[in-house]
């Protein structure tokens, strides 16, 4: 009898011990929108479970436009979008929080494996329509010159580091020769078809840098800013579309000859290679973590989060397609628990456990600096 009473007793207290030890309202979140950060978000998925917040979340990915309409109607408990959401139907209660960082790359399906580089009005003429072979003479041009490569001094973060003014520090420059005998082939360009913060993005880029070239302003549908006819019988079947950061990549990869633009991640899987972007400054940048985080470091930001680029910077490292995805959070959720959670997943996905230790690996760039403070300030509104 004694026996029983004390492993009664002892059942009692690890229930209780197991009961204590988890949040009484646990919350498994739904999110969704852009595809551009979704593989940092899964990458992340099981370190946030395992964090001691005790929540978990599930995130489908499809496009910002998506997102952004999820936002509207409730759909779900947190939204990303590659863009700002400014429509009429943004509830007055939602905000942005500058959330995960990345390049978009331009990737192609060129046989060589010499690097190709890409100056703001060649990538403007190809995805716009007036490039239409590989042996272009703008093309050519961009690929046999001189460029700088910057090497910049770095955080433990492997960000680069800043000065009083928030200044990159280059530790050294150095000239390379660049030489890249192109083919006599045609240009397959795959583009977004459907709505996107990355075709936002992208298009925003063209048309800031190279606006003799595409004439257009920025849009979240790539068509809608192409700034001739998309339909043409010069484009047709050479200009295609498809889908979701997946769907572009995996075609491209699919065809030779071709370019598109996607987070650099897909490259490897789709047997794509990444093409250095010439910057403003000259120098045939790559886009990793550092050219972003340079690229980052020139921009400005409003009250409502909203991140203005300064693609004419002369930082000779910035990778001028460096760009952010924005978390849609409400300040106002009816569901407190719910709030705090949403909360809970944004500070673990900036952290270093998410942004650095996953995120390197994966094409991310880690926010940190003055944007991490302001992404913080953003986060500490939701409720």
């Amino acid at each position: 009898m004694r026996i029983s009473k004390l492993a009664k007793v002892a059942s009692l207290a690890l229930a209780f011990g197991l009961v204590a030890g988890t949040p009484a309202y646990a919350v498994d979140l739904q999110g969704s929108g852009a595809s551009f950060p979704a593989l940092l978000i899964e990458g992340c998925k099981a370190g946030f479970a395992a964090s001691g917040s005790g929540h978990t979340y599930v995130y489908a990915s499809s496009s910002s436009g998506t997102g952004q309409a999820n936002s509207d109607k409730s759909i779900g408990d947190f939204w990303m979008s590659d863009g700002a959401y400014t429509a009429a139907t943004k509830r007055a209660s939602l905000i942005h929080v500058p959330l995960v960082a990345a390049p978009i790359a331009i990737l192609h399906n060129l046989p060589s494996k010499t690097t190709l580089s890409l100056s703001a009005a060649t990538i403007a003429g190809i995805f716009g329509g007036t490039i239409t072979r590989w042996n272009d003479p703008a093309i050519v041009a961009d690929n046999n010159r001189s460029t700088t490569k910057v090497i910049y001094k770095k955080d433990a973060n492997g960000n680069p580091t800043k000065d009083a003014k928030g200044n990159p520090v280059v530790l050294r420059t150095q000239i390379i020769q660049q030489h890249y005998t192109l083919p006599d082939k045609p240009i397959k360009v795959v583009y977004r078809s459907d709505s996107s913060g990355t075709s936002e993005n992208f298009t925003n880029y063209l048309n800031k840098s190279a606006s003799a070239v595409w004439t257009k302003a920025k849009n979240k549908v790539f068509k809608d800013s192409f700034p001739g006819d998309i339909n043409s019988a010069a484009n047709l079947g050479r200009v295609v579309g498809a889908a979701s950061s997946t769907g572009v990549a995996q075609l491209a990869g699919k065809t030779p000859y071709s370019i598109t633009y996607a987070e650099v991640n897909y490259a490897t899987a789709n047997n794509l290679k990444i093409s250095n972007v010439i910057n403003p400054a000259g120098s045939s940048v790559v886009p990793d973590s550092v050219g972003v985080g340079a690229f980052l470091a020139s921009a400005t930001q409003d009250a409502n989060g909203f991140l203005t680029y300064d693609y004419a910077t002369k930082e000779k490292g910035a990778y001028p397609l460096g760009i952010v995805s924005y978390l849609l959070a409400d300040t106002a959720y009816p569901d407190k628990t719910k709030a705090a959670a949403v909360k809970a997943y944004a500070t673990y996905i900036l952290s270093s456990k998410c942004s650095k230790d996953v995120g390197a690996g994966l094409g991310f760039s880690v926010i940190d600096g003055e944007l991490l403070k302001k992404s913080l300030a953003q986060v500490a509104k939701i409720g």
